[in-house]
């Protein structure tokens, strides 16, 4: 096996400005195309994933154009959407499929959104069964639950829900319905999600109705363009958390991150595990929080991750494995199943890596056991096109003993195209 060679560091300093959240950007690039008016997005990720919302944007007619970072859409509402000449294609975004699924259920027209292997590969009936239900007419692989989907479009009627599983994507893909729908729209969790859809919405002009576990929207809502300003993506920062947790010397500062609470979930349990974070100049912009993080190498212990802590980090479970396998003590990750079903199943993916690098990892079916111990030995490990395993094995590499070659570490590009510059800067 081939693959980029990370080597071991013992002393890292420096400022690390990570890229835009990746949520956000998704939301506020679709959320411009629907509204009426000019949208401004500062600090868009440009990772492919947000790429693939602009360019679907761009295929149903919504005119934008990007300069770095920034984006501005002229949107002229939803009625002006066109029927696509070409299928939609979302890449490997399950955040573009199912949110444009739930945007276009109102559509007066046809429309068929696929992806990349991954992403055909990923269930989609959560989604689309719920669509199914307020009106829409859809139909793809396995009943409607695998890309290609080809959705018609159609009255849409209120509904109200209750999910079986927190999710900010199906939460979502349903109030964006929603607003196209006659009447009142609720859907209920059974834990708190993220929340960025409600937030931003408000913010563009939408009466949405939140009371903890339950959201509720009207139809006829009309979105006004908006200036949206990204915070750094703490799912990116985790990477830099957990590495100057461990690493020998150093410190590492983060600025302008946003510490939403349905996201603050990594702070949550890397301070439990006895990690040395510091949260400094907080502030609040576009409804989101934001601050800048300071980490300095700490003892860290192994914890039980489980139950409502799980939506508020389950893309952060891959590199607190990482911690967990050099903390001192057991690890216990339950109630984390839904990690099957993205862009690789990555409790297995996880649990075969790291004990392929030196771990001691048990696989369970919902999540993982992990002994920890004082040393990672290196080795070889693939992302297998997942941009969290691909950096996740990087930190790996700069906390072994020996190294790690990391198999298609181009996957990170998704979320984070800069990472391995960024690495070698603070590793100098």
């Amino acid at each position: 096996m081939g693959g980029v060679f990370i080597k071991p560091v013992s002393k890292l300093r420096g400022e690390i400005k990570v890229p835009g959240d990746k949520s956000i950007s998704h939301r506020a690039a679709l959320f411009g195309g629907m509204a009426y008016g000019e949208t401004h997005v500062s600090n868009f990720l440009l990772g492919q994933d947000c790429l693939s919302t602009l360019q679907c944007l761009k295929q149903l007619g919504v005119s934008w154009e990007r300069k770095g970072t920034e984006v501005w859409l002229r949107g002229e509402g939803m009625e002006t959407w066109q029927e696509p000449i070409n299928v939609l294609d979302a890449g490997n975004s399950g955040t573009t499929m199912r949110l444009m699924l739930g945007a276009l259920a109102g559509s007066p027209f046809t429309v068929t959104m696929s992806g990349d292997e991954s992403l055909r590969s990923r269930p989609m009936r959560r989604v689309t069964d719920p669509l199914k239900q307020m009106g829409a007419q859809i139909m793809g692989r396995g009943d409607g639950n695998f890309a290609p989907l080809t959705m018609m479009g159609g009255q849409l009627q209120g509904q109200s829900f209750r999910t079986a599983v927190p999710s900010a994507q199906i939460k979502s893909a349903i109030i964006l319905a929603g607003l196209r729908a006659r009447g009142e729209t609720s859907v209920e969790e059974p834990a708190l999600s993220r929340d960025h859809t409600e937030r931003m919405l408000r913010g563009f002009g939408v009466d949405v109705q939140s009371d903890r576990t339950l959201v509720r929207v009207h139809g006829g809502s009309r979105l006004n363009g908006q200036a949206v300003s990204v915070p750094g993506d703490i799912s990116s920062a985790a990477f830099f958390l957990v590495l100057g947790s461990l690493v020998g010397q150093g410190e590492i500062v983060l600025p302008d991150v946003g510490v939403n609470p349905t996201r603050t979930g990594i702070l949550d349990v890397l301070k439990a595990m006895g990690a040395d974070i510091e949260l400094l100049d907080s502030s609040e912009i576009c409804g989101e929080p934001r601050a800048t993080l300071r980490v300095r190498p700490a003892k860290l212990k192994g914890i039980e991750i489980s139950g409502d802590m799980i939506p508020r980090l389950i893309d952060e479970i891959p590199i607190l494995a990482v911690a967990a396998s050099l903390a001192e003590g057991e690890t216990l990750i339950r109630d984390a199943a839904e990690l099957r079903v993205k862009e690789t199943d990555r409790i297995k993916t996880v649990v075969e890596g790291l004990n392929a690098l030196g771990a001691k990892v048990e696989e369970r079916p919902d999540g993982m056991h992990i002994q920890g111990q004082t040393s990672l030995y290196g080795g070889q490990a693939s992302s297998f096109g997942d941009h969290r395993l691909a950096m996740a094995w990087a930190i790996s590499g700069m906390l072994s003993e020996q190294g790690v070659s990391v198999e298609d570490m181009a996957a990170a590009d998704v979320s984070y195209p800069e990472f391995l510059t960024v690495i070698k800067k603070v590793a100098g």
